[in-house]
């Protein structure tokens, strides 16, 4: 763990990630506050999933353009007038009493402005760390951490909402949001920090050939999660405990934490580009088991294991997107990354809904193998990535 040690111990290291965790706990936040606080004023499932869709999407598609913003004119600006604005769409919606018209405006301002904190700490390390292997410790910490968001973000709305109900939990999402923004652009790195002299091009990043395939993986691998996330309580229902969900995703959330934590923690041979496609495979295997719709002990153990190669995938995939991004562009690209993993999640979702209704649940469990396979043909297989590859020295 000497990694780990060296990343915590650069300067204001430790307050860039905790100030920038509890500025993403919205990312875990928001959905489930949204759905609670519609239920509590007694809106109908229909118009719900529209919304928390809404909200999704509109999150998707602002990522790249104040990722781009940030690029032009940095990031304290750019995070502030996001986060103020994000933290406004989540005033707006406490205050709407459940009309939808509102609650529409509400959520797509809430998502459309949501801080894009993710890709600008990975655009901050390499000038924070003092070595390359420091920041993809660095890249692998930030993806397992990743999955405590998503564990403490629910567990907060429903503390919340025990002491202050569904429209306290939307006003603290909101205060979240802007508290953790503003910590972060405390510190000096975010002050200072400039991105470097870019080649104007509308396509931004995506002109990179390279960059386009991983981010074509990477959709397929969130498309895997999303997929997860409902078999999972269609699994429960199957076995009469809907519970045993959570812990299903639970163990899946521990099983990145651990592989990401033991990826980031010693240097791996080869290029990381050659490597993606070795974890992407690593990933896929770990799937197949799930078919199995074994007993739910059995399962629990399968879903552990099925994490463990999630986040050195991204954590691979944090470094290639540095290394393959055009000049000026790092933040937008990261942000990208973010938008494509959003917008396969919902793809998963969509799919599995279909599947499990029309041809069961151990079919819907091939799902995410699938998609892990079809993730680690995309960059085998792309002459592009593999030309990459070949003239890396």
């Amino acid at each position: 763990m000497r990694i780990y040690t060296n990343v915590l111990a650069a300067p204001h290291a430790k307050h860039l990630i905790i100030s920038n965790l509890v500025g993403r706990l919205p990312n875990g936040m928001g959905a489930l506050a949204i759905v609670l606080f519609l239920r509590g004023h007694e809106v109908g499932y229909l118009p719900i999933g529209v919304l928390t869709a809404a909200y999704a999407l509109a999150s998707a598609i602002g990522g790249p353009v104040l990722g781009r913003l940030v690029d032009h004119h940095g990031q304290p600006t750019v995070l502030t007038v996001a986060a103020l604005g994000s933290g406004a769409g989540f005033a707006l919606l406490a205050m709407s009493e459940g009309n939808l018209i509102v609650a529409g405006v509400a959520v797509v301002i809430a998502g459309l402005l949501t801080p894009p904190l993710e890709p600008c700490l990975r655009s901050l390390w390499p000038s924070v760390l003092p070595s390359e292997a420091a920041v993809a410790g660095a890249y692998a910490l930030d993806a397992a951490l990743q999955e405590v968001i998503f564990v403490a973000g629910p567990l907060l709305v429903i503390g919340v909402i025990s002491l202050a109900g569904e429209t306290g939990a939307v006003w603290v999402t909101g205060l979240v949001a802007v508290a953790g923004t503003l910590a972060f652009v405390a510190a000096r790195p975010v002050r200072t920090w400039r991105a470097e002299p870019r080649t104007p091009h509308w396509a931004g990043p995506l002109r990179s050939a390279p960059l386009r395939v991983l981010l074509v993986s990477l959709l397929c691998v969130g498309t895997a999660i999303g997929v997860l996330n409902i078999v999972a309580a269609a699994y429960g229902e199957h076995v009469h405990q809907p519970g045993l969900a959570g812990y299903l995703l639970g163990a899946n959330a521990l099983g990145a934490l651990i592989g990401g934590l033991v990826y980031g923690a010693r240097a791996w041979p080869g290029t990381n580009r050659g490597r993606m496609a070795w974890l992407l495979g690593a990933l896929a295997v770990c799937y197949w088991p799930l078919a199995s719709v074994a007993a739910p002990p059995v399962m629990l153990g399968l879903a552990l294991i099925s994490g463990l190669f999630l986040a050195p995938v991204l954590a691979c995939g944090f470094v290639i997107v540095g290394e393959v991004a055009p000049t000026g562009t790092v933040t937008e690209a990261f942000a990208w990354v973010v938008t494509i993993f959003v917008a396969g999640n919902s793809l998963g979702s969509a799919v599995a809904g279909v599947v499990v209704q029309n041809s069961g649940l151990g079919t819907a469990f091939l799902l995410p193998a699938i998609a892990g396979t079809a993730a680690a043909a995309v960059v085998a297989l792309s002459s592009h990535y593999r030309s990459a590859v070949a003239a890396r020295p």
